[in-house]
């Protein structure tokens, strides 16, 4: 249970910085949502496919729930890989927006010219 509890902390904390400064999900809600889910899907169909081959196992710990999604895939694998795709967005679209921030305070201001300066 520990370790859920931390994932939707981390989770919080995620939704937290993105209402702050309107990143993703806060930004554009519905595209954000599809993003989420589809990242979440295709990651959660990786792990399907490793665990039938093999590759991926669970091991019983005390930390987590001991609910499972299917065999080999723990309730804690769906909310760990919907924390990686918002922690994801978000850290790649505030990398775009404080780009934008720096760029826009380097760029010259426009200058108007003084009214003796008019033609």
């Amino acid at each position: 249970m520990t370790y859920l509890l931390i994932l939707l902390a981390l989770i919080a904390c995620m939704g937290a910085l993105d209402a702050r400064y309107r990143l993703f999900v806060f930004a554009r809600p519905l595209p954000a949502a599809l993003a989420l889910a589809g990242g979440t899907a295709v990651f959660l169909l990786w792990d399907v496919i490793a665990i039938d081959l093999g590759i991926f196992l669970h091991r019983e710990s005390g930390l987590m729930t001991g609910v499972m999604l299917a065999d080999q895939l723990p309730l804690e694998e769906a909310f760990f890989l919907f924390f990686l795709c918002y922690n994801t967005m978000v850290l790649f679209t505030g990398a775009l927006a404080l780009g934008a921030r720096r760029s826009a305070a380097t760029r010259p201001a426009a200058t108007v010219p003084a009214p003796e300066e008019r033609s």
